[in-house]
């Protein structure tokens, strides 16, 4: 007897559709697993034995069982085919009888634990996502991951913690408790505020054009302060993430195993902070089935890479290209996968005079890549009269910025009515020469700092860029000189 269940396997940020065919013929009382199955999946005739003895089932003596994940080129990786083996068994066997109208439009996923119990996977919302989008009914899933299947609409959840349960469901003989989405909240306050942050106005105003243009920031000054306190808040000013983003987010969350417990929805932009040991894999990611890398986990936030000139040149250089296409391609013998890497690059720096070999210090970082930075920022030590501010003199609230920075972010919005852009950022220099419009005088002091500089042509269009953000903030549709010679401030190398 042949029968066949729907399950999903990740493969980057996408699922492929497998069918897990199972027929039983007499013979040998054995179960054997084909389909480029790897360690996990092999050892899932075990876990399936065993879960469905514990759950009061007994497969019967004298029938071979092969169990086929097809299609065969695509490797399963992963204890999630656990569940559709064990009901494909089940049925192949006659032992249990579901009709064929619900087996064809339902998918399966799950792990199995030896008492019967459904544990979590990873990757179940991108597979919600490839079920829907497959014309699927119905998704089955553990119980602690239903709601994390229940984001996408238009998909009934069959979220249940047993086995026995799960076949009682299935049989018409117990009905299932509905599964509700998660709410999405407000967004939550950082746990840095603007307002905590003694002095440091120049640094402050440079964050403020950062989150309100989405433009990389180089944060340089001695150790102590206040750099890493500074990227932190951050996170504070930044507009908070719409449903869609925060769905984006919580995918590749979901695909690095990576959710927190009882949290279905990532609904705060991730901060993520990189040690200077970190390598290259680890960043942009990797592996023999590909993962996200930590460009990747900051999609829609923040990128923190502290301590930059400690960090291995071929590391940073790795950099250059997510932080120009904002994706990154991963590729492997099996193909190749995308990940979104869309984020804020928040690097901070002691000055090259602090390290042990100066010169050796100013050639970690390369022109390009420097060239990619938006806004370079001296953070200057804070003179004592800053320090001792009482709370209430300590400048503006993280609120007050986000205020202005949301009004800019709407004016941008609107620019990009008919353009596949969300900020200054991401134009290029079609999208340049079209909407920022430059005054004489602007256009003057460009081309003599184009000059006095020796900015590239990189350079000199992320200029422009960031004072078409600066402009946004006080609500003027033209760029002037003083916007000009503001975004020149911040164009200074980090090298000098």
């Amino acid at each position: 007897m042949l029968t066949k269940l729907t399950s999903f396997a990740l493969w980057g940020l996408r699922c492929e559709r497998i069918t897990v065919e199972v027929c039983s013929v007499p013979g040998e009382s054995t179960i054997s697993i084909v389909g480029l199955p790897d360690t996990a999946v092999q050892e899932s005739k075990q876990r399936v034995r065993l879960a469905l003895r514990s759950s009061g089932y007994r497969l019967l003596t004298g029938r071979t069982m092969t169990v086929n994940l097809a299609p065969a080129d695509i490797r399963k990786v992963g204890p999630r085919f656990d569940l559709p083996i064990a009901l494909g068994l089940l049925l192949a066997q006659g032992l249990l009888s579901i009709p064929e109208e619900h087996l064809s439009t339902t998918a399966f996923l799950g792990e199995l634990s030896l008492d019967g119990i459904l544990r979590h996977v990873s990757g179940v919302l991108p597979a919600a996502i490839a079920a829907r989008d497959a014309g699927f009914e119905a998704l089955v899933v553990p119980y602690e991951d239903g709601p994390e299947a229940a984001l996408i609409p238009g998909l009934t959840v069959i979220a249940s913690r047993t086995l026995p349960e799960l076949i009682a469901i299935l049989a018409g003989e117990h009905v299932p408790s509905p599964v509700s989405p998660p709410s999405m909240p407000h967004h939550s306050s950082a746990a840095v505020d603007f307002s905590d942050i003694r002095g440091q106005y120049h640094a402050k105003r440079a964050l403020e054009i950062a989150a309100a243009g989405d433009h990389h920031v180089l944060l340089s000054g001695p150790p102590g302060v206040g750099k890493t306190l500074l990227a932190r808040a951050l996170c504070g000013i930044l507009p908070p993430l719409t449903e869609e983003e925060a769905i984006e987010v919580t995918q590749i969350y979901s695909i690095a195993n990576l959710l927190p417990h009882r949290t279905p929805l990532i609904r705060d932009r991730p901060f993520r902070a990189v040690h200077h040991t970190a390598s290259a894999v680890s960043i942009v990611g990797g592996g023999q089935i590909p993962n996200p890398g930590e460009i990747s986990l900051a999609h829609h936030g923040v990128l923190f890479l502290d301590e930059l000139l400690e960090f291995p040149p071929h590391v940073l250089e790795v950099l250059r290209q997510p932080l120009e296409d904002h994706t990154i391609t991963i590729a492997r013998a099996q193909g190749s996968a995308t990940f979104p890497a869309e984020f804020t690059l928040v690097a901070a720096m002691n000055p090259p005079e602090y390290a042990a070999s100066p010169q050796r210090a100013r050639r970690r970082i390369s022109q390009p890549l420097l060239d990619r930075i938006d806004l370079t920022v001296d953070v200057p030590v804070v003179p004592i009269e800053d320090l001792q501010q009482k709370p209430s003199m300590g400048g503006e609230a993280s609120d007050a910025v986000l205020a202005r920075i949301t009004a800019a972010r709407e004016r941008q919005r609107s620019r990009f009515a008919d353009l596949p852009l969300r900020t200054n950022a991401e134009m290029n220099v079609k999208h340049i020469d079209r909407l920022c419009v430059l005054d004489e005088l602007a256009q003057q002091l460009l081309a003599q700092a184009v000059s006095r500089l020796g900015l590239s042509a990189r350079g000199y269009h992320r200029v422009i860029k960031v004072a078409r953000t600066i402009a946004d903030l006080i609500g003027s549709d033209r760029i002037e000189c003083a916007h000009i010679a503001e975004a020149l401030q911040y164009r200074q190398s980090a090298r000098e």
